[in-house]
């Protein structure tokens, strides 16, 4: 356990500094690695008080995307956005490795439970960095933030606050269950209840890439068609169809800029694998405006949950590379109109001149619902809702006698059909 002691200047009424607007962030490096962009620069642990009466409630207010003291009502907006803290910029100009300092790589053994003493009061209050980044004194009632990052993953360089609020978030869980509840589960429609929806800022790992592709292979144009008449091994004559067609190599080579490629960094969550839940629901709800996104304060976590990072970058910087891949094969294809036959690509480079990398809070609203089958398996459906967009999808659990019994009418209906129109003939 570590104990930190808050600098006297924390008690301050204003929210925590942030580099001042044109100077340049800054930056370090590790030994001779990437280059470090600091982004927990003036930040404060402890207490952060309301710059007017000088309270610590403070969370955010949906409606206007604003941090709001609980007491006095006063709103203020978040200090330094993405942009400002020097992490997105120009993707052409990207050279080597930039990364944010919250993406520093999780170091095992970091005490996840660190004790601040509590400047109002005196008192030491521990927080559990595994499951929040603030705690209440038990002694005077202030909230003390963890805003300085440690490197066990707990607090990332940069959060996209909640835009939707939870009573349109239920809204949207009811109609998408809605739509399926023909053929989802009794016990599932007796039991839904949508106002148990929790919002959750899931990590995530963004990168911008700065690479040049490389593409070859064959494309084909056709010449011309026709038809003519062969005999085939059974010595019956009959019309076969032939195509005439040019083949050309072909080479594309371009510059490919990947903006905001979002990975998910909790391990749990990038296991699409498991057969006993389904997260994978969450990737279906992206993209998120992650330009928006503001430096990472723990009052936005105020009155909802968040996951810890536990991936570093090392563990997803193959599968960018490889989704970057897949945007060049399809960026690839909109340059090419020519080849009405089709299009193979043999060999694919790709070269990554420059990436930068951040740990970002993404925000979901998520509705769960255990599933326990006769069989004694069990499974975790999910329901979830960008906390931005509003776009939803997810998994119910199936009437599986309402699905065969349909099945069977469709089938019945389609052999009778079937049989009416030999009659016919």
């Amino acid at each position: 356990m570590t104990v930190h002691e808050p600098e006297a200047a924390v008690p301050s009424s204003a929210p925590p500094a942030s580099p001042q607007e044109g100077s340049p962030p800054p930056v370090g490096t590790r030994d001779g690695g990437p280059a470090i962009v600091r982004t927990d620069v003036g930040a404060s642990d402890g207490l952060v008080k309301c710059s007017r009466c000088g309270a610590t409630e403070i969370s955010l207010n949906v409606a206007t995307g604003n941090l709001r003291c609980g007491f006095c009502r006063y709103e203020w907006a978040a200090a330094g956005t993405i942009a400002d803290l020097g992490l997105d910029g120009d993707i052409g100009a990207l050279r080597g490795v930039v990364v944010g300092s919250g993406t520093a790589a999780i170091v095992p053994g970091t005490d996840e439970v660190l004790t601040f003493r509590c400047s109002a009061c005196g008192a030491d209050v521990v927080v559990d960095t595994a499951h929040g980044t603030q705690a209440r004194c038990h002694w005077c009632r202030n909230t003390l933030s963890v805003n300085q990052q440690v490197p066990n993953g707990a607090v990332p360089d940069v959060v996209l606050p909640f835009r939707l609020a939870k009573d349109e978030a239920i809204t949207r869980i009811r109609e998408f269950v809605g739509k399926r509840r023909f053929y989802a589960h009794p016990t599932f429609r007796a039991e839904f209840v949508p106002e148990s929806v929790v919002g959750v800022y899931m990590p995530y790992l963004v990168a911008d890439l700065n690479t040049k592709a490389r593409l070859s292979g064959q494309g084909e144009r056709l010449v011309r068609s026709y038809t003519v008449r062969v005999k085939g091994a059974d010595g019956e004559e009959r019309d076969e169809r032939r195509y005439d067609a040019d083949v050309y190599d072909v080479v594309r080579e371009f510059d490919l800029h990947v903006d905001d490629l979002t990975l998910e960094s909790s391990a749990d969550r990038r296991d699409h694998g498991a057969s006993s839940r389904t997260n994978n629901v969450i990737n279906t709800i992206l993209p998120f405006d992650v330009e928006n996104a503001v430096r990472y304060d723990s009052n936005f976590l105020s009155g909802f949950t968040a996951e810890r990072r536990d991936t570093d970058i090392d563990d997803v910087r193959e599968p960018a590379f490889a989704q970057a891949k897949e945007i060049a094969r399809f960026r690839a294809l909109d340059m090419i109109e020519a080849y009405d036959r089709g299009l193979r690509w043999d060999h694919q480079q790709l070269e990554v001149v420059g990436q930068r990398w951040v740990a970002a809070y993404l925000p979901v609203w998520l509705y769960s619902y255990h599933e326990v089958r006769k069989n004694g398996s069990s499974v975790l459906h999910y329901v979830a809702v960008n906390g931005r967009t509003g776009e939803t999808m997810g998994s119910v659990p199936v009437n599986r006698r309402r699905l065969l019994a349909v099945s069977l009418v469709v089938e019945a209906v389609a052999a009778v059909a079937a049989l009416l129109v030999m009659i016919g003939t």
